[in-house]
């Protein structure tokens, strides 16, 4: 069933309203289980990657907080930061690291920052991305490595929208999209979207995915769709895992969104326009 666009956006609204008392109980949670969290076994297959950058920066601490609170623990949960903005991280975040959280300083590739520098650092591990105004159930870790196969070729995501074709192959606006899908079976129309996370396994991607130039060139702010394109140039497939939690947003996290930017200055049509025109729409 074809997603609503302004029903949407209006739900996206009211997800942020209900977290707005999810701080108090994710600082319950830590203080309550932090140090519970060193007796689970560690996945050593696994690295949890995200970035963020100084306007989220208020949050941060509480992303973090559910991500290393989850029910499985990943071989690292990786935190890119650009060099410029190293200096204004707060002391809330760099107290995470002794409870687990690896801070590293990159290249400022934007949003890109949360994948790109992970694909090089841990060639052999599955990625899988985080954002950094989410608020993660505490399965959330767990629902994505529970249908991973180290032998497959499939990207696994929490949300996901599915890509709409005209006549001739080419790709409808964003906005005709099937949004938010529950469909479970993987497909070469399933996209990906980043807000919920997205499992990478070791090589799914293919390897023009580094192209730095070409990346910032055709999508400067549209990661999921360079990502998107890369795991199809490669032969792989998007699949939806069953979750057992939603996605949420910390409260005021939303005002400078990059899906507020893409989305609604219909930047999304435009990058996914030049994709098209440089790679084709892959079979």
């Amino acid at each position: 069933m074809k997603m609503n666009f302004p029903k949407y956006l209006i739900s996206r609204v009211k997800r942020e309203a209900i977290a707005s008392t999810d701080a108090a109980v994710t600082n319950l949670r830590w203080r309550s289980l932090r140090h519970q969290r060193v007796r689970l076994p560690i996945d050593e297959r696994m690295i949890v990657s995200l970035t963020s950058y100084p306007p989220r920066f208020g949050t941060l601490a509480l992303t973090l907080k559910t991500l290393l609170l989850q029910s499985i623990r990943p071989h690292a949960v990786v935190l890119w930061i650009a060099g410029h903005d190293v200096g204004q991280l707060p002391a809330s975040v760099r107290a995470l690291c002794r409870h687990g959280l690896d801070i590293r300083i990159c290249e400022d590739l934007r949003s890109y920052k949360k994948l790109i520098p992970a694909l090089s650092a841990f060639p052999r591990h599955a990625i899988i991305t985080a954002d950094d105004d989410v608020v993660y159930w505490r399965h959330w870790l767990r629902d994505l490595v529970s249908q991973y196969h180290e032998s497959s070729r499939e990207v696994l995501c929490h949300r996901m929208h599915e890509v709409r074709l005209d006549a001739s192959g080419v790709p409808l606006r964003y906005a005709d999209w099937r949004w938010c899908s529950g469909k479970l079976v993987g497909d070469r129309l399933n996209f990906a979207t980043g807000s919920g996370g997205i499992l990478y396994p070791p090589g799914v991607l293919d390897d023009r995915v580094h192209d730095v130039a070409a990346m910032l060139a055709a999508c400067p702010t549209g990661d999921d769709i360079w990502f998107y394109w890369m795991a199809r140039l490669n032969g792989a497939r998007v699949r939806k895992v069953r979750s057992s939690g939603e996605v949420r947003f910390w409260r005021g996290s939303q005002d400078a969104a990059l899906w507020r930017h893409n989305v609604e200055n219909h930047e999304n049509d435009s990058q996914i326009a030049a994709m098209h025109l440089e790679f084709g729409f892959p079979e």
